[in-house]
């Protein structure tokens, strides 16, 4: 059975795997011209519809893809069978309606179970149904790579062109919910480059932007590193407009300083994170909606273990993690990120 072999080849990731991250990449912003791009896949299985996910699927149905979900939750899915979607009880029979099956969830254990536990995608005899699997949670690369060889050792029960073995991608997203709804997300994207080029009509009716980042495992790598960089620069942003304030600056005026600086940065002109300095930013609503600190706690736990993984120094890693695992501890963790300002910094709101 497909999801034995599977679980037998994941039971050596038990030793240290050692992978070059690779250095070419591969830049593609969508246009209107690209929009006329063909795809050989019509039939797309989704599987994860949380704040992300369903986004991505409207725009998928919007795009005339005939779109096959999965989510743990009934409710949702409800909601998706009474807009004419069709839903499936697991991601099993997700599978065999689809010829791509998209995966957006909230942690590794996530995707690895839909992918090797029961009733996953890899369950059932020895070939699968999906030539091309798409994973855009934010995850691992370690994990990526593990399930990438598992899903390369089936094989397809309909062969297409040149197209005998299913093949994965991993193609995490940056850009949020608003970004998800306004199909304008970037994906980072590691895999075979010709699954890359087979995918991207797919991935441009989600977002404007898709990166090649080379082999299986570099597109979570380099969402894990972009908000590594995310965290420290919004820590450091806080960190130096709370000082304005204790030294006697406005927050408005030291941002005009920023943004006018070698210190300007996006924490600073366009996610600043002093409440009645900019509008529509999290900071304008008490930091609600937008990247919650949870989730930023678990993105820089994987970047820290990703660090360990290879043997990197990691004293950024270390101090970003610390803070935003208390901004947890202290109740915060369903605030946006950018609270680190008000409830770590002690920074004070901008009179109006």
């Amino acid at each position: 059975m497909a999801i034995r072999r599977a679980q037998a080849l994941l039971s050596i990731s038990k030793f240290k795997t050692s992978f070059v991250l690779g250095s070419y990449t591969r830049f593609h912003r969508f246009s209107s011209s690209s929009s006329q791009h063909s795809t050989q896949f019509q039939n797309v299985g989704f599987i994860g519809l949380g704040n992300m996910g369903s986004r991505m699927v409207n725009n998928l149905v919007k795009a005339g893809f005939n779109v096959t979900v999965h989510d743990i939750n009934r409710d949702v899915m409800k909601m998706f069978t009474e807009m004419g979607v069709s839903a499936r009880e697991t991601p099993y029979e997700v599978a065999q309606d689809s010829q791509v099956v998209i995966t957006m969830l909230p942690s590794s254990s996530h995707v690895m179970d839909v992918y090797t536990g029961t009733n996953g995608l890899l369950h059932g005899d020895s070939a699968i149904r999906p030539a091309l699997l798409i994973d855009s949670s934010t995850i691992d690369p370690q994990t990526t790579r593990k399930i990438s060889l598992a899903v390369s050792h089936c094989n397809l029960k309909d062969k297409r062109d040149n197209w005998e073995k299913p093949v994965m991608l991993d193609a995490p997203v940056s850009g949020g919910v608003l970004a998800a709804e306004a199909a304008t997300l970037t994906f980072m994207v590691g895999g075979p480059k010709v699954a890359y080029l087979a995918a991207r009509p797919i991935l441009e009716s989600m977002g404007r932007t898709s990166i090649y980042c080379g082999g299986s495992g570099n597109g979570s790598a380099a969402k894990i590193c972009n908000n590594l960089a995310m965290a420290v620069s919004m820590l450091g942003t806080s960190e130096a407009l709370a000082l304005g304030q204790s030294l006697g600056l406005s927050a408005t005026t030291l941002t005009d300083v920023l943004n006018t600086s070698s210190g300007r940065c996006w924490s600073s002109d366009k996610y600043n994170p002093v409440p009645g300095v900019m509008e529509g930013v999290p900071s304008s609503r008490d930091y609600n909606g937008g990247f919650a600190s949870k989730l930023m706690a678990k993105d820089l736990n994987l970047a820290a273990a990703s660090a360990e993984e290879v043997g990197h120094k990691s004293a950024l890693i270390s101090k970003a993690h610390e803070i935003y695992k208390k901004m947890c501890e202290d109740g915060h963790e369903t605030k946006d990120f950018s609270c680190v300002f008000r409830h770590f910094y002690n920074g004070k709101d901008e009179e109006v």
